[in-house]
Parts: structure tokens; C-alpha cells; sequence
């Protein structure tokens, strides 16, 4: 969809052309009224007074068709003045188009294709740290923000290929399904302040009911307002940061295994959590969970420490290394901890790209 400065380029050139074309043909009309006298003269119709005008506009000049008449002569010399100011305005509309053209792809005019992919909404140094740890796990991610200086600055950092850039007003609902929001998986909602978040997720709901979003919160007592107004996952960093902190405090280890394992590997021996959705190719489709996680282990040197499975009202339940049976069903989300070689292994066997898929 247009903006409105683009309506209005169209609407001038339009109206710029139709006035063109008007004193075009005011012009032929009086040469031929001029030569159509004259014993000499070779312009004595609309089909002569055309072939000439073409010819002096191009710049080709046969000389097969001239203007013998004092006034023709006039109006000829006109013509050729106004072919040096036509190839000047296509040269320049030639250069604004590419320009324009350029332009709209930095900025995301185009779209983008991308499905299955995380949205940011917003931008700032910590979504810059969240882009990392999502391309760097191979996600794909596009990012809406305002503020046109961000624009360039994303560009220069991050392939195109995985990291999509519009520049747009965030309450525009039209613009944001350029991101292609309604084929994410979650919406990240990175804005300043939760008010603001909060506002957001409320009026974008009333445009696309089915989205996910995942917030941080300044307030981590404003967590149940978020999950009350449709927020899968509302996160306090200074929760999290403080948990960690502690960890660290009296149980080191644990503490710096925790944080390794939370990130994207970065090597082959690297460990990383990674979560498969169960479709048909999987192995361990209809196959009990412990039989699974000694299977695992001892085929991909993966380790299966926990399971998503709906219940009955349609909820996705987490079960962290259950102990009773549980049958592995369609739909089940396996979560294991990988290598980065056990990774490769894993995803080939069980078809299928790691981490969560939105139903359709």
C-alpha cells in the first residue's frame, strides 16, 4: 500500500503529464496552422507535424520534415529546446526511480517472505543481543522499528538473508504485514516502557487475534496483567539476571553451565537446549519416554531431559524428566540437551528444524 508522499509523486507526475500532452498537441496544432500555407512547407497534417515533433524530441533530426514558416520555425525551435528538458527529466525520474527503488528495499517496502521466523517489535541494544542468540541458532527475524536511524545500522550488522528491516509507523497495522507477522511464531515486543508494550499488544490483538508475544517486563508484578491481555511468555530480566547472579554466588558450576547451555553452541562441542516437534518421520513417535532417553543417549550422546505435550483443553504442558510413563505422541515437543555434532545428527534423523512451529 502506498504512503501518503508516494500518492502524492504519483498524483503531481500525473497531473504533470496530462498538462504535457495538452500543450503537445496546442503546439502541432498551431505549426500546422502556420506551414499549412506555405507552397514549401512538408508539415500540412497531423501525421506529418507527429513524424517531425518524434523525430526533433529524439534528437534524430533526418531532415526529411522541416518547418519553412517564420512562426514554424519558432514553434520547431521550441521543440528542440524542449528535447534537451525531456531527456534532463528522464534522466533524473531514471535516477530517482533507482533511488526509490533502493530505497524501499532498505526500508522493507518490499516485504519479505520469511515464515516461521520471530518479529521484533522495537530496537535497542538488548534486542540487539536477543538478534545474536536467534540468528546465531539459525532463526530468522524481522525487525519493525520507527526510528529511521536504526535502519542502516541493522543493515550494516546483519545478513539479509536472515535478518529483515522495516521502517514503519508500529500503529500501522497494514505496514507491520509486511514483516509477514501472521506467519510468525512469536512476536518479541520490544518496547521502552511495559505501559507502552502493554498498549501496543492490546490494539495489534484486535487485528491479528492469533499471534504469540513474548515480553520483557521493567515490573515483574505487571506479569499476570501481560498473561491476562494474551502474552504467551512475559519475562523480567532482572529475575533472571538475579537468579544467575545468586547460582554463581554458591553454586558456580552449576551457574556456568546454566548460562552455557542457554545460548546457541558456538562450536561442535559446545552444548546447547534444543526443543523438536514429534511429526511422523520421528523415531520415537509412539515410544515410551525412558525408552527414549536411553535410546538417545546412547545413539546421538544427546541427553532427553523433558517433553511438551498438550493437555486436554489444548494447553501445552511442560514435564521436566518425568518419572512415570509417558507415551512420546504427533504434536509432543522432545527437549534435549546437544552438541553441536549430536545436533546435526539429531535433526537429520528426526527431520525436522529445531526449536518451536506455530499451528497453522
Amino acid at each position: 500500500m502506498l504512503n501518503a508522499s508516494e500518492r502524492r509523486r504519483i498524483n503531481r507526475f500525473i497531473g504533470g503529464a496530462i498538462i504535457g500532452v495538452i500543450i503537445y498537441f496546442i503546439l502541432i496544432t498551431l505549426l500546422i496552422n502556420f506551414e499549412k500555407d506555405s507552397n514549401q512547407s512538408s508539415i500540412t497534417n497531423y501525421h506529418q507535424a507527429l513524424w517531425y515533433t518524434i523525430a526533433t524530441l529524439t534528437t534524430v533530426g533526418y531532415g526529411d520534415i522541416y518547418p519553412v514558416t517564420l512562426y514554424g520555425r519558432t514553434i520547431g525551435f521550441i521543440f528542440v529546446l524542449m528535447s534537451v528538458g525531456i531527456y534532463g527529466l528522464l534522466i533524473g525520474q531514471i535516477t530517482n526511480l533507482i533511488t526509490t527503488l533502493k530505497q524501499n528495499k532498505m526500508l522493507g517496502y518490499n516485504g519479505t517472505v520469511f515464515e516461521q521466523h520471530v518479529v521484533m517489535i522495537g530496537w535497542s541494544d538488548f534486542g540487539q543481543l536477543v538478534v545474536e542468540q536467534l540468528t546465531g541458532a539459525g532463526k530468522k527475524v524481522a525487525i519493525i522499528t520507527n526510528i529511521k536511524s536504526h535502519i542502516e545500522h541493522i543493515h550494516e550488522k546483519y545478513d539479509t538473508n536472515m535478518v529483515f528491516t522495516l521502517y514503519s509507523d508500529l500503529e500501522n497495522t497494514d505496514m507491520l504485514k509486511k514483516a509477514n507477522i501472521e506467519q510468525s511464531t512469536v512476536v518479541f515486543v520490544n518496547l521502552d516502557d511495559d505501559t507502552e508494550k502493554l498498549v501496543f499488544i492490546l490494539n495489534i490483538k484486535k487485528v491479528f487475534e492469533n499471534l504469540e508475544f513474548v515480553v520483557t517486563l521493567e515490573n515483574a508484578n505487571l506479569k499476570n496483567t501481560f498473561i491476562s491481555a494474551g502474552v504467551t511468555n512475559a519475562i523480567s530480566p532482572h529475575d533472571i539476571s538475579s537468579k544467575i547472579l545468586a547460582s554463581y554466588m554458591f553454586e558456580p558450576d552449576v551457574a556456568s553451565y546454566t548460562e552455557d547451555i542457554m545460548s546457541f553452541a558456538h562450536t561442535p562441542t559446545d552444548y546447547d537446549i534444543k526443543q523438536f516437534l514429534v511429526t511422523y518421520d520421528n523415531p520415537y513417535l509412539n515410544k515410551d519416554y525412558h525408552e527414549s532417553f536411553d535410546s538417545i543417549k546412547k545413539t546421538y550422546n544427546g541427553i532427553l531431559i523433558g517433553m511438551s505435550k498438550k493437555d486436554k483443553l489444548g494447553k501445552r504442558q511442560l514435564l521436566k524428566n518425568p518419572e512415570r510413563k509417558f507415551t512420546i505422541s504427533l504434536g509432543d515437543y522432545l527437549i534435549i540437551i546437544v552438541n553441536g555434532n549430536s545436533f546435526q545428527q539429531i535433526q537429520k534423523a528426526f527431520n525436522v528444524q529445531e526449536g518451536y512451529f506455530k499451528e497453522k
